[in-house]
């Protein structure tokens, strides 16, 4: 068995598919692996991938052409979340892989995400659905504040990258704003200048101090929100256990009322 070891990433992920396509050795031989843990089985030969974004831009087109944006969007999803947050049948890269080969097999490639039984069809739903339901977690509170410089900021601390999902959203919801989402867990962030589209940066030298000099407009709303927040309160009525199952106390960190 020949193992092509990926990084856990979206480059990382397509470059394997290319490179394990690219190698000939046959699909029933070949697996995909994400999984750095050190765990290695015997018998099977180990090959490095290095991530080559023209190489995920070719698998990433040819998804696109062959199988339409929805089946891509899918893939992309899967690929953003975080496998270790439950048991699965088969590691992530791996169910992408024999994913795509089992759909470009097909005259109809797109349905094949609809053989729920497959095995790694089954491990791409279970994962595209953990993504798309804490981007639409994070997309109803998310909390945006604004800088001396201006700009709009936001901190979030996501289990899987979903990023892509709230900046995509972001970027139509506030075209002309200059924003960025920093995403503390993976330290990661998405950059929107006015006008233009987002970018996906690097942010792990990032001054954080710098994100704790709020605008004087911003201090008096942040007062004014809490305020209000505490005024309508009803202490007969507080429920603990229904506020953590709204909103896990992993986001309480990034609430402002909450903190």
């Amino acid at each position: 068995m020949y193992i092509f070891q990926c990084e856990d990433s979206i480059d990382g992920i397509f470059t394997g598919v290319y490179d394990a396509w690219a190698s000939h050795y046959g699909h029933k031989h070949i697996q995909l692996s994400s999984d750095n843990s050190g765990n290695l089985m015997l018998f099977s030969e180990y090959i490095p991938v290095i991530p080559d974004s023209d190489k995920s831009r070719k698998v990433s087109r040819t998804m696109i052409t062959r199988l339409g944006t929805d089946f891509y969007e899918t893939i992309c999803k899967c690929a953003m979340a975080d496998s270790h947050c439950r048991k699965l049948t088969m590691d992530k890269a791996n169910a992408i892989y024999q994913t795509i080969v089992m759909a470009l097999a097909l005259p109809e490639g797109a349905k094949v995400l609809e053989y729920l039984s497959e095995p790694c069809i089954s491990c791409i739903f279970e994962l595209c659905r953990q993504t798309a339901n804490e981007g639409h977690h994070l997309l109803e509170f998310l909390r945006f504040y604004e800088l001396k410089s201006g700009i709009l900021f936001a901190q979030i601390h996501a289990k899987n990258d979903v990023l892509p999902i709230l900046a995509t959203h972001f970027t139509d919801r506030l075209p002309l704003e200059n924003f960025i989402i920093y995403d503390a867990s993976h330290q990661m962030a998405a950059v929107h200048t006015s006008s233009k589209d987002y970018l996906i940066v690097d942010a792990s030298t990032l001054n954080l101090d710098l994100t704790k000099e709020y605008s004087s407009e911003e201090e008096g709303f942040r007062k004014l929100w809490c305020t209000f927040f505490d005024s309508i309160a009803i202490e007969a009525r507080k429920n603990p256990k229904l506020q953590s199952q709204n909103i896990p106390k992993r986001f309480w960190d990034d609430t402002v009322e909450l903190k």
